[in-house]
């Protein structure tokens, strides 16, 4: 599927669903990115579960998205309940800006909603010559704390985006689980099984079949070993992203996956670190150029044919599927086609 049908797909079915045009473009840009990446958890694959919330009144198709709290260089964003993707682009749009000024700015947003890969609003800065960094509650939670069975915490994602010169830019975008629940879903569509290590039963057994996941739970960074840093990582995002802006965060985090019609309350955070503020642009990005060579071509262990730097792959991703197609899963294919007759449009395929 190339990219612009899968854009121009999304942004029909979110007009038939009642966002007004310009809202439902940058809605379908965002999401027809996160497949370009590789991101296939976050992107054309939410739009059956999009749908479903809409026409239950999960999301505010028509937001009035509004800055509550304000300084210099921070601001408190209200979603209005709207789509995450509009409010986090406002997001990052503010935070920018006022880092022109500030040096360095933070976005907090509150009643947002699930905005799809972190790494598509932490990457927003790069072309103001800025650090981009972004941090969320997830939407679900899959995580208790370290040695309970309660589940009061998400994958709650972080990401970063760092400028180069003539290399790509360094961009990470982790969970703080072994696996984001994406992925779990995506094994799912794709009737795979899961490796062992990243989810457990309540027995603390291995989960590996993602059908099953809701019978589980996902396992922290660390694992089964160290799982108490994954643990620790994911209290203080939901902190910084979700209390901080007072949005939900532990028990009040609503799943979105199995109820479509409650306000989510989710809480995200975008900032923008202006490298300008700090130096010289060039020479940084010429050093950020050198350490990623340094990288790239120290000693590699037996086996290893090339060492990454975060972002490489992603990069590569979209590459190749701009140059040949985005796939798109039998079993999400139907529930596109689902969409599509609901809505009186075209099928995708």
């Amino acid at each position: 599927m190339t990219f612009d049908r899968l854009k121009d797909f999304i942004r029909e079915a979110m007009t038939g669903l009642g966002l007004p045009e310009a809202d439902a473009m940058t809605v379908a840009t965002l999401m027809a990115e996160a497949d370009l990446q590789g991101s296939d958890g976050h992107g054309v694959s939410r739009l059956p579960q999009y749908a479903r919330r809409i026409k239950a009144g999960g999301f505010n198709v028509r937001p009035n998205i509004t800055v509550v709290h304000e300084h210099a260089s921070t601001a408190l964003l209200n979603g209005d309940n709207g789509m995450g993707h509009l409010v986090m682009k406002r997001a990052a749009e503010i935070a920018i800006e006022k880092a022109r000024t500030t040096g360095i700015a933070w976005v907090n947003s509150q009643y947002s909603n699930h905005a799809g890969p972190a790494s598509l609003y932490a990457s927003m800065p790069l072309k103001h010559d800025m650090i981009g960094l972004y941090f969320a509650v997830g939407n679900a939670n899959h995580l208790p704390p370290w040695g309970g069975l309660d589940m009061l915490l998400s994958t709650n994602p972080i990401a970063a985006a760092i400028p180069a010169g003539d290399e790509k830019p360094i961009i990470l975008d982790m969970a703080t689980t072994v696996a984001a629940y994406g992925k779990v879903k995506s094994k799912a569509l794709r009737g795979e099984t899961m490796p062992e290590g990243w989810m457990i039963d309540r027995a603390g057994k291995p989960l590996t079949d993602p059908k099953r996941a809701d019978e589980g739970m996902l396992l922290p960074l660390g694992g089964m070993e160290a799982g108490y840093k994954g643990y620790g990582l994911a209290m203080i995002i939901g902190l910084l992203a979700g209390t901080l802006g007072g949005a939900a965060m532990g028990r009040d985090v609503i799943d979105f996956n199995h109820d479509d019609d409650s306000v989510t309350h989710t809480g995200q955070a975008v900032a923008a670190i202006n490298i300008a503020a700090f130096g010289d642009v060039a020479i940084f990005k010429a050093s950020v150029d050198a350490l990623v060579r340094d990288f790239r071509n120290s000693e590699r262990m037996p086996g290893v044919e090339r060492i990454f730097v975060p972002g490489e792959r992603s990069h590569a991703t979209r590459a190749t599927r701009m140059r040949d197609s985005i796939p798109i899963p039998d079993a999400l294919m139907r529930g596109l086609d689902q969409v599509a007759d609901d809505l009186g449009m075209q099928r995708l395929a």
